[in-house]
């Protein structure tokens, strides 16, 4: 093997490690911003603030969903989703769920904050077309599989 053809091996070795890696910190990265906010949403483990529930009637109000009910299915979604990533379970479930909500802040909560949005849509969408990745509790329960 000639010394030029070494550095190409050697990266085709790490590949499936680098890939790991690049889909652990993409659900590690989204599931914070998501977790962290669902955190300042309530009080104690999960009970939901008075001030979320105004919040969602006055400065997140939604077409065709009540605010108690978007205030109680956007609390519940911050914190379930992002723990469903950490652990790589349900993954391109969780990443979907997601993406959907980060679709619904930027058409009908902040429009202008796009490049915010754009960023989270970064991370979620190669979870969405690869799954979890190989250090992914998807891969140990053989929910997720490897392409070629």
């Amino acid at each position: 093997m000639s010394r030029a053809n070494q550095p190409a091996g050697a990266l085709a070795l790490a590949r499936p490690a680098v890939d790991a890696a690049l889909l652990l910190v993409a659900r590690l990265g989204i599931a914070s911003v998501f977790f962290l906010s669902g955190r300042t949403k309530v009080e104690g483990f999960l009970t939901i603030k008075a001030s979320t529930y105004t919040l969602f009637a006055s400065e997140y109000p939604l077409p065709l969903i009540p605010p108690d009910v978007a205030a109680h299915l956007a609390t519940w979604s911050e914190h379930l989703f992002p723990v469903l990533l950490v652990l790589g379970l349900f993954t391109r479930l969780s990443a979907v769920a997601l993406f959907g909500m980060t679709a619904v802040i930027e058409i009908f909560v902040y429009p202008d904050a796009w490049p915010t949005h754009l960023s989270w849509a970064g991370l979620l969408l190669p979870l969405i077309a690869y799954g979890g990745g190989a250090w992914s509790l998807d891969r140990v329960l053989g929910l997720w599989r490897h392409r070629n």
